[in-house]
């Protein structure tokens, strides 16, 4: 199985003024879909050029988790989301759907909405946390307190949706213990799963200029994944981690480094992490 992004026509609440401006500090203009299609195409052409882009590689067999990935897709009226989720749900090589929002953004319309289409197929429910840390929160502009979120996983929960918290580490001002706590907080929640990824800086983001000025630093790779080898004890039995590091758009990607070489980080963590 294989994810092929798509995105929507939708934006996020700390972008369009409801909550805030700008958008979280680390986001580029592309709401972290910067490998998705544009909205303006159909879900199913976007899911088509998305399989086009891997399946030398991956095989015709493969079958395909469509990702809504950009910006908050529950941040729009529970029909228009249910219209596009049932366009992939009929692309004949789909057979998951993975939906990235906000807690914030989880009507108990839309969470009822997502729970009919959950039983139509499976559907997992993305959501940022990036920190359990409050003051870090508020730092980062993710204009939600993390009391939203438990309360989110909750009621998707309570509608046998599964859920998927992101993490961030090495988000400016944050300890080792911080991070720790952000990963307690996800083990404790009553999700099914969990994503790690470490912080990286994009051009033309409020986390460039801070960079630029010094103001934190990144994270090194054995650094990142130190931090990932404490993360994964503190997991509780049955979680699934969903990923182990992110990377961005190499071309606008300025730190850390280390993550343009995919290739390199894949054989470190199959070293250090693999059964061998």
């Amino acid at each position: 199985m294989y994810k092929a992004s798509v995105s929507l026509d939708v934006t996020c609440p700390n972008r369009d003024g409801s909550k805030g401006t700008g958008g979280c500090i680390f986001c580029s203009a592309g709401g972290s879909g910067e490998f998705a299609a544009p909205h303006n195409k159909s879900v199913n052409d976007q899911i088509d050029e998305a399989i086009s882009r891997v399946s030398a590689k991956v095989g015709d067999d493969a079958g395909y988790i469509a990702y809504f990935q950009s910006f908050t897709n529950t941040y729009c009226s529970p029909g228009y989301l249910k219209d596009a989720l049932e366009s992939a749900a009929r692309h004949p090589k789909v057979f998951a759907v993975a939906l990235g929002t906000r807690p914030d953004c989880l009507s108990d319309d839309m969470v009822a909405m997502l729970a009919g289409f959950n039983e139509q197929m499976p559907l997992f429910v993305e959501l940022g946390l990036q920190t359990s840390n409050d003051e870090t929160a508020k730092k980062i502009n993710r204009c939600y307190e993390t009391s939203e979120f438990y309360d989110a996983v909750r009621r998707l929960r309570d509608k046998k949706i599964e859920v998927i918290a992101h993490v961030i580490f090495g988000l400016p001002g944050e300890t080792k213990e911080d991070m720790m706590n952000s990963v307690r907080a996800v083990a404790g929640s009553g999700c099914s799963g969990i994503k790690f990824t470490c912080l990286y800086v994009l051009e033309g983001t409020v986390l460039a200029d801070m960079y630029a000025n010094h103001e934190f630093e990144v994270l090194g790779m054995e650094e990142y994944f130190d931090i990932v080898d404490s993360a994964l004890d503190l997991l509780p039995e049955g979680m699934a981690v969903h990923r182990l590091t992110g990377d961005g758009p190499k071309r606008i990607l300025i730190a850390p480094e280390w993550t343009k070489n995919k290739r390199e980080v894949i054989n470190y963590i199959n070293r250090r992490f693999g059964n061998g």
